[in-house]
């Protein structure tokens, strides 16, 4: 063979696996939109133990296909504080069971003829694609077709190479001494360090599977590329954990500390553990009594059989170490001391965009729910406000104050903004319809920021007047305030529960008060101004404080009624 068929070859097995990663991403999207909210609803009811979360965290990754999106949630969880860092753990081991689906699936590509399958699968695709009800089914198709398609394009490409006949790599590859730890050792390092470059396990294992049934690359040391991608692919969820909160971090690290300690005790017995999985699928690693053809077929079977074997054996030993595996990775990761609650940080879309739409729409509510728990801590400072007669501690406030309002100016931007791109993305016609409502969502919780600081900037100009409320105005502004606060709180439960769950009659209702006592408040002002109660100055500046407040539970419903889907019948 020439360079140049060489080349041609060589570019076809990069587009066969560009095509694998591409259908893989289709068909674990195609499934997470079919499973739609269910498998966030299974992963935080079904964790109740190690061994139940254990068996979610495998079968949602059989369902989705993707470890990576398991393992992203999982984090995300656990950032929000819906999962304990033990349970979290216990869903990543079932995970890393589920994704041993994926190398059954290639194998499958060597032992069976798929081509009598993806074309009418393609076409079957096709149609369905553009139908309202089963267009995700189509996209499953579609994914699934292109990822079995790119099977038989690797298994055509090996053997155009005829590496079984090149002296040359035959050579190269009889040169590792595979007796030897050192080449494991050097096999395995190469495995993570491909791995976490490609981000996608998967690539990885679909070239070990196309250099070994070739017969060129020793059944030993395509194990070791094997471990070497078990700890490569815990790079993904490490990254995406940066910028997240201690546990979460904690939890991407377990990841890690989790796959490591299985490398290492199987390292530990390597050649009788992977001489014993060989013996379960009738291979002998010594042995040269079979052909070409039968050896294609045979070690993409091996290499699955160990990939399964090493995660339920590492899973079935650390599942019992689950607290020491905990108390490991606190040690390593201490709390952050530079945490402020008052610093712009985003909690849970600082990553970037998730893998699917679905995930990303969970991350930005995650992210709304933050918003709003800070908005009412807003509103606390408010009412600290008031009642401050303290020189300097009512400058700090203010200044506090002033800084959550910038805050919130800076959040309404970045969610809006990260809703964007997640709109530009395929999206299910329910997922455009939350983010339009949760676009409504930020810009009026933006507003509550807005009021706080406008009731802020009242009550400092009313200090700097040197004059003070009258005691019944204090305790009608306290009136007020609780109602409002009130209000926040019921906002942040709708905002925290399912709506199957939730009633907005009471914030409903709450509104009406705030809007009858603001009427009220009106009148009895004018009469007290005239009867010269206080002064028409201070009359200004009280009212300009109920106002606000009026505005505010007007805010608050508002992103009830985008949150609930619903519109409030009685003004």
């Amino acid at each position: 063979m020439t360079t140049s068929d060489y080349l041609a070859i060589f570019f076809k097995i990069i587009g066969s696996l560009a095509l694998l990663i591409y259908g893989m991403k289709v068909m674990s999207e195609a499934l997470q939109k079919m499973a739609g909210s269910q498998l966030r609803h299974i992963l935080s009811a079904m964790t109740t133990n190690r061994f139940t979360g254990m068996l979610t965290g495998t079968f949602i990754t059989c369902a989705v296909q993707s470890s990576s999106a398991t393992t992203v949630m999982t984090v995300s969880f656990v950032n929000a504080g819906l999962l304990t860092l033990a349970q979290a753990i216990s869903v990543i081991m079932g995970a890393n069971i589920g994704t041993t689906l994926t190398a059954w699936i290639m194998s499958l590509g060597y032992s069976v003829d798929l081509t009598s399958f993806v074309f009418p699968a393609f076409l079957v695709g096709i149609v369905l694609i553009y139908s309202r009800k089963m267009r995700y089914i189509g996209d499953f198709l579609f994914g699934i077709s292109f990822m079995f398609f790119s099977l038989v394009l690797l298994n055509t490409s090996g053997k155009e190479l005829q590496l079984e006949s090149n002296p040359q790599i035959i050579d190269f590859f009889k040169s590792f001494d595979v007796d030897s730890y050192l080449t494991i050792l050097s096999f395995l390092l190469i495995g993570t360090i491909i791995t976490c470059l490609v981000q996608s396990s998967a690539a990885v294992m679909a070239i070990t599977i196309l250099l070994c049934s070739s017969g060129v690359l020793p059944i030993y040391l395509g194990i070791a590329l094997v471990m070497g991608e078990n700890i490569g692919t815990t790079a993904t969820a490490n990254l995406a954990a940066l910028g997240a909160n201690t546990q979460a971090r904690r939890t991407a690290l377990a990841h890690l500390v989790f796959n490591l300690i299985g490398v290492i005790w199987v390292l530990c017995v390597f050649y009788p553990f992977v001489n014993a999985v060989c013996g379960l699928v009738h291979y002998d690693p010594m042995g040269h009594n079979l052909t070409q053809e039968q050896l294609a077929v045979k070690l993409p079977i091996v290499l699955a059989a160990f990939h399964s074997s090493f995660n339920i054996m590492n899973t079935a030993v650390l599942i019992w170490f689950i607290p020491q595996i905990e108390r490991l990775v606190c040690m390593l990761i201490k709390p952050r001391h530079s945490d402020d609650e008052e610093d712009f940080r985003l909690q849970f879309i600082q990553a970037g965009i998730m893998k699917t739409p679905e995930l990303s729409v969970l991350e930005a509510h995650k992210e709304i729910r933050s918003f709003a728990g800070r908005m009412q801590r807003m509103f606390g400072m408010v009412r600290d406000l008031l009642v401050e007669k303290d020189e300097n501690a009512f400058t700090r406030i203010f200044d506090r104050i002033e800084k959550y309002e910038g805050i919130s100016d800076s959040m309404e931007i970045e969610i809006a903004n990260y809703l964007d791109q997640v709109g530009t993305a395929h999206l299910s016609d329910d997922t455009k319809m939350k983010i339009r409502s949760m676009l409504r969502e930020i810009t009026e919780i933006e507003s509550i920021g807005d009021s706080c600081y406008n009731i802020a900037r009242a009550l400092k100009r009313k200090r700097s007047g040197k004059e003070e409320f009258p005691e019944k105005l204090y305790e009608q502004l306290h009136q007020m305030f609780e109602l409002t606060d009130d209000a926040l709180t019921q906002m942040n439960v709708i905002l925290s529960g399912r709506k199957a769950n939730l009633d907005t009659s009471l914030s409903f209702n709450i509104e009406n008060e705030i809007n009858s006592y603001r009427n009220q408040l009106k009148t009895t002002n004018i009469t007290d101004i005239n009867a010269h109660l206080y002064t028409y100055a201070i009359g200004t500046i009280y009212m300009d404080i109920i106002q606000e407040c009026e505005k505010l539970g007007d805010y608050v419903v508002n992103v009830v009624e985008a949150r609930m889907g619903v519109r409030q019948h009685n003004g």
